[in-house]
């Protein structure tokens, strides 16, 4: 028997789809999966996930200079300084936008971080 995708919590899929107006994904996750794809970590059709965003009415968020610049003034913790992860938290501080996350150690980044 094969493995099968992880679920979202109900929670998750109420929020997205009852209170949320816009959904984004951003384009460090597909990189940080096309990474992941190319060194064996990770199996999935990365160019069928990708049309996938646009196709479920998600939205693209694009890596802007504010964004990588924003890295620089997120704490540090020496048991979490995984680049895309920082990238994301960034993001959502920018924007900002709710980043949704089942990374424990991303919530201590603050009101935009909701651990799931």
């Amino acid at each position: 028997m094969g493995s099968r995708p992880p679920r979202l919590p109900a929670t998750v899929i109420d929020l997205v789809r009852k209170q949320a107006e816009s959904v984004f994904v951003s384009r460090a996750s597909l990189w940080e999966i096309a990474i992941k794809v190319s060194i064996g970590r990770l199996r999935i059709d990365a160019v069928k996930f990708a049309g996938n965003i646009e196709a479920h009415g998600f939205q693209w968020l694009d890596i802007r200079n504010q964004h990588i610049l924003a890295v620089a003034s997120l704490a540090t913790f020496d048991d979490h300084r995984d680049p895309f992860d920082r990238l994301l938290v960034a993001q959502s501080l920018t924007e900002p936008l709710l980043l949704l996350t089942a990374d424990a150690k991303l919530g201590r980044y603050g009101a935009t971080v909701r651990v799931i």
